[in-house]
């Protein structure tokens, strides 16, 4: 089983934002930057969908080492609601329309970004994503991910926002 690591998320952020693209890390893998202690084997990302950002996107991902087809990157292009990586150094899920969250643009106002560096959905919207998904692993993760949002805010360990969804 491949494993995502911090290192390798630090590469994918300092790629992406390199080349300009816009975009969130979601679901696992953004709650990992909280504090969630848990793996996850893939990065899970959510970008903006415009021909210009799927062009940077491309870019991005072919320095990174990722063997796109003319197919995938026309769904890049595109921003296809759900294009699966498994062709480069990590895996990647891009999901450009998450459930549970209704824009790119609302998602960002409410997003966090770390270390200057990492752009990170709301714990919020990670939640509510997970949720609305009503996968059978995101229904087994999601009380945990609630706990540890309800732990951040009784110690004060994060800004979040106050009206959990």
């Amino acid at each position: 089983m491949r494993v995502f690591s911090y290192e390798q998320s630090e590469r994918l952020a300092e790629v992406l934002n390199r080349w300009g693209v816009d975009y969130l890390f979601i679901g696992k893998s953004g709650a990992f930057f909280y504090g969630y202690p848990d793996t996850t084997q893939d990065a899970d990302l959510f970008p903006a969908k415009s021909p210009e950002n799927g062009k940077k996107l491309i870019g991005a991902l072919r320095e990174l080492g990722f063997d796109l087809t003319p197919e995938t990157e026309r769904d890049l292009l595109a921003g296809k609601d759900f294009v699966q990586l498994r062709t480069g150094p990590f895996d990647v899920d891009l999901v450009f329309a998450p459930d549970g969250i209704e824009t790119f643009a609302e998602a960002k106002a409410r997003a966090v970004i770390i270390d200057e560096r990492f752009p990170i959905a709301s714990l919020d919207d990670i939640i509510a994503s997970k949720r609305a998904a009503n996968r059978r692993k995101d229904r087994e993760s999601l009380p945990r991910l609630e706990a540890f949002r309800e732990y951040l805010r009784k110690h004060n360990l994060v800004a979040l926002p106050q009206n959990p969804r």
